[in-house]
């Protein structure tokens, strides 16, 4: 009888939660939520069947959500063992074509259908494709001596734009293609944060290794405006690798996106606490008043 009423408890627990989430789900019906996955996700079965659970319940419940993908570990295991040599300058990576052809094998290849198999296992339909696919990323040169690195140029939705009428969930590799037909190695953050600015999307979560932007006394900052950021970065408060993704939410705000999100990827149903909970997860920058949640039902 105690283990019964135990049960019973975490059963009331689960609807109780549901039914608090009706007013976010209602919220998101029909919006566009860009997510950066990152390494972090990737790095058991376990993490990916958890991802890939929580993306097939937000397009269930209305929500359109595009994934965009990194590999650099991946990326890196595969030079290795090619005997491919890797040179780096102010700490990036320089892509020869020697390199950007693994990258492409890599990205398109191994990672995003390991992605694509993983949404489809836990019933939903997901499509592979990258930046080259219906040129939806056109790009330019981020820097000569990087060779085959590339700066989003143009972004051209309207292939994404077909798969959510179609309800498929498009998961996208940051390799793009150039003007002359060349093929460019993006940088994720990057690619995700043009991506969602050509949609003009509700959201774009950044997921990372780390809880959210932090301040002076290590405590995450769950809300901040643009101008905050810039100034906590002057004041090198945000600092490191925390710069490009700051960099990479300023862009998309300022190219329409609502808001950006950086949050802790490893968190369990991460996303699903941003979208669904009156709390949030991580990180809210946008361009307006502080987060504002709808309260729940009573």
């Amino acid at each position: 009888m105690r283990k019964q009423t135990a049960m019973m408890r975490d059963w009331i627990a689960t609807a109780r939660t549901l039914s608090e989430a009706l007013p976010y789900m209602q919220r998101y019906t029909g919006a566009i939520v860009v997510i950066k996955l990152g390494g972090h996700a990737m790095g058991s079965p376990e993490a990916m069947a958890d991802f890939a659970r929580d993306v097939v319940l937000m397009r269930q419940v209305g929500v359109n959500p595009v994934i965009v993908h990194g590999g650099g570990p991946q990326i890196n295991d595969l030079l290795s063992r090619l005997g491919v040599q890797s040179s780096f300058v102010r700490g990036k990576r320089v892509t020869d074509a020697a390199t950007v052809e693994v990258v492409e094998m890599v990205l398109s290849g191994l990672v995003g259908k390991q992605i694509v198999q993983a949404i489809n296992d836990q019933g939903g339909r997901a499509v592979g494709l990258s930046g080259k696919d219906a040129n939806l990323i056109v790009c330019t040169p981020d820097d000569p001596e990087l060779g085959f690195v590339g700066k989003p140029d143009t972004v051209n939705p309207e292939v994404l734009h077909t798969l959510f009428s179609a309800g498929i969930i498009p998961v996208v590799a940051p390799v793009g293609t150039g003007r002359a037909g060349e093929t460019f190695n993006i940088n994720g953050d990057t690619a995700a944060g043009a991506i969602a600015a050509a949609l003009r999307a509700d959201r774009l979560l950044l997921l990372t290794d780390v809880a959210g932007v932090k301040d002076a006394e290590g405590q995450v900052i769950t809300d901040l405006r643009p101008d905050q950021v810039r100034a906590l970065t002057e004041a090198g408060v945000i600092a490191g690798g925390m710069i490009p993704k700051t960099e990479t939410a300023l862009a998309a705000i300022e190219g329409g996106v609502r808001a950006v999100v950086i949050l802790d990827g490893r968190a369990p149903n991460a996303c699903l606490l941003e979208l669904f909970t009156n709390h949030g997860a991580g990180s809210l920058i946008r361009d307006s008043e502080p987060r504002i949640r709808p309260q729940p039902a009573p």
